[in-house]
């Protein structure tokens, strides 16, 4: 398209975020307004994307990280004909699919955004997935991605600017939007291009510095990041924000706002336009996963033996990515830990190390799932809290994707509360459509983790890192959403609730009080979410009496998961609640299962002082 066209459309772009969000009375007019001309030129002659085919394996990939500027994502929808000027003036309204911020309910957006910051880390997972995965040479699928000068403040950025380059991700730009102004004040570095572009070419991207609003030199910027070879792109743009309307441009307090007079920005931007936008098809690619040899032959160990899950797990994924092709693993450094280290032996063309950067390690699967590929990522279960933003947008992405958290609880021993995972089942169990699961055992841990593939939504699993028995054969099956009753009489007077290693704690203290004449009924809740609420009840009824027991904080966790099951209006049993509710030190796992309450010493105890309660 002709520079006096682009500019045309940019001005087009303009006015309909103004009537976009004069229309719903909120949004976030004059950022859109400073990007128009940078998408305009993208739009026109450098996007590639067939709209009416949205999973085209060829299309390219354009991820607004300022999600908050969506009225401008939506012009650009309206201009290519996916979508009708109605549709457009619906935006923000209850039952629309053009929300405030860009959700994958649009077929046309690959993952959610407006938590800043997040954009750039899940570019560097798709363009990892056309580079690596699907076409090496890179010669195809490109990644653009609108990032905001404020949310370059995110450290998450520049785990991306880094891991990027470290990849050689050629078919990788980022378009920053400098307009100098934040939503309170300017940013840090305002206009000072060059200070943004040391940075960036610090870590090793090309950079471009150009005038956002020159579309020519905005269409040689794009021509000139297709061509870069060996390394991303990042075209630093100096724009104005609330650009062509004088009342608003380069204006503080403006930010979020619909602009004050919209129809008289409308008329001063030059009227309303229908310029319709004939964007530039894909190759023709032939790409996807490839198959597996559908032969799915898990581990199986031995009742007795002593096994760590974690253990199995590597094992058993190792076996997932021989049966299915579609599996990819990323880990944060340690993988020796994790124990993913199986799976880099066996699949090495489809490991990823991301190194200790856990929010990129999530984001980055967050962009191969978007791609069609079947992410596990792992790192310390205590690690994933530093990611935790970006789980929560990878629901709001409706995202399928598999997160494995090691080095679980107390139990971890001597390297101390730092390392332990003492908050994970709260923090996942809140996630929305999440799975969450918790094995005991080496057979359990394998079935487990070959079900959380056909799961949709954030499956997480706990492993540990010590040596546990192996309680069940490897015929035994684990439905998710199920448990099993592995000490179970008629006459039993308590019911225990364990996961993890906290069963054979409760399996040895059944044991125990069996010799004193107490029966005690075990329930190994491997399902923390959906918990099995069935026989939780059918338990209740039977025995008046439970005990729950977690290596995790009694907030959030395996307790509150089980009380769950009787907020319905059911009555529910007399309950102690045993869980980690001291700061832990180091000391051997021994010594901490006794200090936190949660061995089999304290399980007795509590079943004693149940029973005695009430006779």
């Amino acid at each position: 398209m002709q520079d006096h066209l682009l500019s045309e459309l940019g001005q087009q772009l303009r006015v309909d975020s103004v009537r976009a969000a004069a229309a719903a009375g909120s949004g976030h007019p004059t950022s859109s307004m400073s990007a128009a001309d940078l998408m305009a030129v993208l739009l026109a002659n450098h996007l590639r994307y067939d709209f009416e085919q949205p999973r085209h394996p060829g299309n390219d990939h354009l991820v607004f990280s300022k999600g908050h500027a969506s009225p401008l994502l939506y012009s650009m929808f309206k201009a290519a004909g996916a979508i009708s000027d109605e549709e457009l003036l619906t935006f923000r309204k209850l039952g629309s699919l053009l929300e405030g911020h860009p959700t994958p309910r649009l077929p046309w957006v690959g993952v959610a955004t407006g938590s800043l910051g997040q954009g750039l880390p899940v570019g560097v997972g798709l363009a990892l997935a056309h580079k690596r995965l699907e076409r090496p040479d890179g010669a195809n699928s490109r990644v653009w991605v609108l990032c905001g000068d404020s949310e370059l403040a995110e450290g998450s950025v520049w785990e991306a600017f880094e891991h990027g380059c470290y990849e050689h991700l050629d078919n990788l730009t980022a378009i920053i939007d400098v307009n100098r102004l934040g939503q309170h004040g300017p940013t840090r570095h305002e206009w000072d291009l060059g200070a943004y572009a040391r940075r960036m070419h610090a870590f090793g991207w090309h950079t471009i510095e150009i005038d956002g609003h020159d579309v020519a030199a905005v269409d040689r910027a794009y021509g000139e990041a297709a061509s870069t070879v060996g390394r991303p792109t990042a075209i630093i743009a100096h724009t104005v924000k609330g650009r062509g309307v004088a009342s608003v441009e380069n204006r503080e307090g403006m930010h979020g706002k619909p602009l004050p007079n919209p129809e008289e920005a409308v008329a001063e931007l030059g009227g309303v336009r229908e310029m319709a936008v004939p964007v530039l098809g894909p190759p023709a690619v032939s790409a996807g996963p490839p198959p597996g040899d559908g032969h799915l032959s898990l581990p199986r160990f031995d009742s007795g033996e002593r096994v760590a899950t974690r253990d199995a797990f590597g094992q058993a994924l190792a076996a997932l990515g021989t049966a299915r092709g579609d599996v990819v693993v990323l880990d944060g450094e340690v993988g020796d830990s994790t124990r993913t280290e199986f799976f880099a032996k066996e699949h090495p063309e489809r490991f990823f190390e991301c190194y200790i950067a856990e929010q990129q390690l999530v984001a980055a699967a967050v962009g191969m799932q978007a791609c069609g590929w079947l992410p596990y990522a792992s790192t310390f279960a205590a690690f994933f809290t530093r990611a935790y933003d970006f789980v929560r947008m990878a629901a709001i992405s409706r995202a399928d994707l598999n997160l494995v958290g090691s080095h679980a609880g107390v139990a971890i021993g001597e390297d101390g509360p730092s390392q332990m995972g003492l908050e994970d089942l709260a923090a996942f169990r809140a996630v929305h459509g999440s799975t969450v699961l918790y094995p005991c055992d080496a057979n359990q841990t394998a079935q487990l983790t070959a079900a959380m593939a056909e799961q949709s939504g954030i499956r997480y699993l706990r492993t540990t890192r010590g040596k546990t028995p192996v309680l069940y054969p490897p015929s035994e099956r684990f439905p998710i959403g199920g448990s099993k009753l592995v000490r179970a009489t008629d006459g039993d007077r308590v019911t225990v609730a364990a996961a993890g290693v906290t069963v054979p704690e409760a399996i040895a203290a059944a044991d125990r009080l069996a010799g004193e004449g107490i029966p005690v009924r075990v329930i190994d809740l491997y399902s923390v979410k959906p918990v099995d609420a069935q026989t939780l009840r059918a338990a209740a009824e039977l025995t008046g009496r439970l005990i729950t027991v977690e290596d995790h904080h009694p907030e959030g966790g395996l307790g509150d998961a089980v009380l769950e099951a009787f907020c319905d209006g059911r009555p529910a049993p007399r309950t102690v609640r045993l869980a980690v509710r001291t700061m832990p030190v180091s000391a051997t796992p021994e010594q901490q299962l006794s200090e936190a309450g949660i061995d089999a010493e304290a399980i007795a105890a509590a079943a004693r002082e149940l029973v005695g309660a009430a006779t």
